[in-house]
């Protein structure tokens, strides 16, 4: 089974340095067929945290898809937050706004959903879901579709109204219409799992599974430890091991998991 391993909300800027070698170390004990960031790389989108982040990355196992978050975009800089909101992020990790990686059974494909117009919300726009289709279409049948944000679009009860995406229920139906199979996100600093919620009960095809991570590396912590996913997939099968910061012994170890199933269903926990 393909591996993943997710990372998410790194926020160099606010980074507690003493994680960094632990994490590079457990996520190519990993052994990844490719590394997923969601977002929130920076903390105040600064060239110095962008190269800090863009050195840690190429510490990791390639390939990498990369999206950014809202505080990848300027904050206190308003010309380049309206009109070059992404501009260091192109220059130091990422020039493709879709990042996109395929293989014999698991296909992916990032978007960015943050706006200049918003301070920590996110959108997504029908060209971005338009993207969606025409790459996640052209799929084989057994390859496990995959859609990287870094504002959720289900995360259960620890996901307010006020953190879902923007036209989160068109994308949602997207989704459903052309078989995405599986969410990958942050921002919220805590972990989830699940399948997401459908709808409407007649919905073409059984909605995707969700699965959010904590932050890895930053100080900016939300009742839970430091923590990064690895995910092992196919079509039928998603297991999600949740590694997390261990104080005593200095480094992330495996701390839950959870496995769920299909069988032309939705997903359901096995």
């Amino acid at each position: 089974m393909p591996v993943v391993v997710h990372l998410s909300d790194l926020h160099f800027g606010r980074v507690d340095e003493r994680l960094l070698q632990p994490l590079v170390s457990a996520v190519q004990a990993a052994r990844p067929d490719v590394v997923v960031v969601s977002g929130d790389l920076t903390q105040r989108a600064q060239p110095c945290e962008f190269a800090a982040a863009r050195a840690l990355l190429e510490r990791l196992p390639s390939p990498r898809i990369v999206v950014p978050g809202n505080h990848d975009v300027p904050l206190y800089n308003l010309v380049d937050r309206w009109l070059r909101p992404l501009a260091l992020f192109r220059d130091y990790i990422e020039a493709d706004p879709a990042p996109r990686f395929t293989s014999a059974g698991l296909w992916i494909v990032g978007i960015n959903t943050a706006r200049s117009m918003v301070i920590k919300n996110g959108r997504i726009n029908r060209q971005q879901m338009a993207v969606i289709r025409s790459t996640l279409q052209a799929a084989p049948a057994d390859a496990l579709r995959v859609v990287v944000t870094h504002h959720p679009f289900d995360a259960g009860d620890k996901l307010g109204d006020h953190n879902r995406v923007g036209r989160a229920d068109m994308a949602m139906r997207l989704f459903e219409e052309c078989g995405v199979d599986l969410l990958l996100s942050g921002h919220l600093h805590v972990a989830y799992s699940g399948a997401a919620a459908p709808l409407e009960e007649a919905a073409p095809r059984p909605g995707p599974l969700a699965v959010s991570a904590g932050t890895a590396t930053s100080t900016r912590v939300r009742c839970e430890p430091n923590e990064f996913n690895v995910l092992r997939v196919d079509k039928q099968h998603v297991d999600v091991a949740r590694l997390t910061w261990s104080e005593p012994d200095g480094e992330f170890r495996a701390a839950a998991r959870s496995s769920f199933v299909r069988d032309g269903g939705p997903w359901r926990r096995a």
